[in-house]
């Protein structure tokens, strides 16, 4: 889920802006940052989509399964490098591979069903790495540009958190609240090094909100234990009404997130014609590193 953010907007001064809110919000007073456990901040996510195209014969059709390996470092200062690489496209379930079996077990598509041009291998890319372009060398963040003081002096108490992010949203004229509290407050568990109690308020947070619930425990993909958040959003009526489910699998011993898989339905059906209506994401990694930016590696 994308929300409109201006990427270099502050909700305020910022040289100000948490100092402002914990007098407004009562979020802690500014106390002396919890330094870094390493040299970056270091994020390794897989992701494997549904691609929104269909593939084959009209007679037997599949679907395929894009998959993607990303990574991301950031500084204490805030720099960052980013990078990428595709792992290879692949039929999805059961029946998909029978179709795709019949179609001649084919390693690259160049159209769909319906004639539009894709460009997709079963081989893994090279992938890249490189800088992430900024002129603030601060970690963005709520529509803000933080530094790494500010953001480990965001707010440590759960009402307090949304409170907060509430107030940075009105002042992005965010349109969907539940949303963008929704959206914010998963990425405060993997995004950003923020200190534990920031994370763990930001858990507790999550399962204050409309249409979330405990989902008991649960594994993800790579069979790690966590504790399971569902989270439903439902916006428009009738045939036009779109509905997501996601579902976060959380490392409440780490307060990191697992896993988040994500659901979007039109009319209570899933739909191809959503871009990419189905997708699980699994965090490989999160947390501090000294290792130094490269290319993914394959899993």
């Amino acid at each position: 889920m994308t929300f409109t953010t201006a990427p270099a907007r502050r909700l305020i001064t910022l040289g100000v802006a948490l100092a402002v809110g914990a007098t407004v919000l009562g979020a802690p007073a500014a106390v002396a940052a919890t330094p870094p456990e390493g040299a970056y901040w270091h994020t390794r996510t897989l992701t494997t989509s549904t691609h929104p195209l269909r593939f084959g014969s009209k007679s037997a059709p599949y679907s395929l399964v894009v998959r993607e390996i990303s990574e991301r470092w950031s500084t204490p200062d805030g720099r960052s490098w980013f990078g990428f690489r595709e792992l290879g496209t692949l039929p999805g379930t059961a029946a998909d591979k029978k179709a795709w079996r019949r179609d001649g077990s084919p390693s690259t598509w160049s159209t769909s069903i319906d004639g539009k041009t894709v460009k997709l291998s079963a081989e893994p890319a090279r992938g890249h790495v490189g800088p992430e372009p900024t002129k603030w060398n601060k970690f963005q963040f709520a529509g803000q540009w933080l530094t790494y003081d500010e953001v480990q002096r965001l707010p440590a108490d759960p009402s307090r958190l949304k409170d907060w992010l509430t107030n940075a949203g009105r002042a992005g004229r965010e349109i969907d609240m539940p949303g963008w509290l929704k959206y914010t407050l998963s990425q405060l568990l993997h995004d950003l090094p923020a200190p534990k109690e920031v994370r763990a308020a930001a858990y507790q947070a999550l399962l204050t909100l409309p249409g979330a619930r405990a989902d008991g425990n649960a594994k993800d993909d790579l069979g790690r234990p966590g504790a399971a958040v569902v989270l439903d959003h439902t916006s428009g009526t009738g045939k036009k009404a779109h509905s997501t489910r996601e579902r976060l699998i959380v490392d409440t011993g780490r307060m990191v997130l697992l896993s988040q898989n994500y659901l979007g339905t039109v009319d209570g059906k899933a739909s191809a014609g959503l871009p990419y209506s189905t997708t699980n994401t699994t965090l490989i990694e999160v947390g501090w590193t000294d290792s130094q930016p490269a290319v993914p590696a394959l899993p």
